[in-house]
């Protein structure tokens, strides 16, 4: 580990010099690449240089005891190396979940898309709470949401929504909410009052880039039509939604949220590109996915993840056996305390195959 952390450090003072004369780095894109491999080492350098201070802080303690005979100035001196030692192990355990491999997706934004599942009428109103309770979690986060798709039931339901979440590292958070979302309530339009059972599904895709997927237009058959509110009423006379189709794959994405036909083939595009590269990750990286379905599941959107309990008052996610008796607040956006119960979960499964 130690042999690692020093190539890392001599890694980031060739960046450091690099980026303290600019004038020698050939162009703007090139700076840029440079500028982030640096970004993406800072944090563990400092966590190193603070570990070999400490250690170095420990030595000296060490030697001290060795020469001091005074009892009074023992046992603080022991008190101090108990404290480092403790501050060391700290760090230690820091400094091994930051060496662990990074997805390369996680600084990226992400698509999400939401759709109602079994339950009628409930299911969709269920997945219209799914949307708000992102909404506020993006909100509180800084980033920005921006709607692609939308088919909503007559009652303010969603059928199905995809959206944008534009943000550094939206998707390092957002990645475990991948699956079946299950909710079990009494239903306003349900006189007995008994408790139904209905979910929504969840997919989060990284957004992919140009360069990672390119698409041949030749591919792709491209259908305009005019665009549906709920029920299917028409709300736009114009011929501005747009469907494509990419041919090889048959994937097909549909926009029409923009009354532009141009502003929605874009968005189109944006979407496609994302699934695209989903597929081809998921063939990519089969015997991978396979081991993390152990961990904190395989975020397949057919798994069911977590279940929110109105009766009860409670959000269980399934993965990890958390259970929290917060529902309002969880879908009011305050998703901090699951999405770091997931990503402690994670590491701590990628640290014992590592081990």
């Amino acid at each position: 580990m130690l042999s690692k952390l020093d190539n890392l450090e001599d890694k980031y003072n060739e960046l450091t010099e690099l980026l303290s004369r600019p004038e020698t780095i050939s162009d703007q894109q090139k700076y840029q690449k440079v500028a982030k491999a640096h970004a993406d080492l800072t944090e563990i350098v400092a966590q190193y240089r603070r570990y070999k201070t400490i250690n170095s802080q420990l030595q000296e303690v060490q030697e001290l005891l060795k020469e001091e005979h005074d009892q009074e100035f023992q046992s603080l001196l022991e008190t101090e190396l108990e404290d480092l030692k403790a501050a060391r192990d700290e760090l230690e355990a820091v400094l091994k979940v930051l060496l662990l491999p990074r997805d390369p997706n996680d600084d990226k934004s992400v698509i999400m898309e939401i759709r109602a599942g079994t339950g009628g009428d409930e299911a969709a109103l269920f997945a219209n709470d799914l949307f708000r309770m992102y909404s506020r979690y993006a909100e509180e986060q800084g980033w920005k949401i921006d709607i692609m798709d939308s088919h909503y039931t007559d009652i303010g339901g969603i059928k199905e929504l995809i959206f944008v979440i534009d943000g550094q590292g939206a998707y390092s958070k957002l990645k475990y909410e991948s699956g079946v979302h299950r909710v079990q309530r009494v239903p306003t339009t349900e006189s007995g009052g008994r408790i139904h059972t209905s979910a929504a599904t969840v997919a989060v895709l990284p957004e992919a880039e140009e360069v990672e997927v390119n698409i041949d237009p030749a591919e792709i058959r491209v259908d305009v039509y005019c665009s549906s509110g709920p029920g299917g009423q028409s709300v736009n006379t114009t011929q501005s939604a747009v469907r494509l189709t990419h041919l090889p794959t048959g994937l097909v994405v549909t926009c029409q949220d923009e009354k532009s036909q141009h502003k929605n083939k874009a968005k189109a595009l944006r979407v496609l590109r994302a699934r695209l590269k989903e597929m081809l990750e998921e063939e990519k990286n089969a015997e991978y996915a396979g081991t993390r379905k152990n961990q904190v599941g395989s975020g397949d959107r057919s798994e069911r993840i977590r279940t929110y309990n109105f009766p009860q008052g409670r959000v269980t996610d399934h993965r990890i056996n958390l259970t929290l008796h917060k529902l309002d607040v969880i879908l009011q956006g305050q998703l901090k305390e699951i999405i770091e119960a997931l990503i402690a979960h994670d590491q701590a499964e990628r640290l014992k195959q590592v081990e």
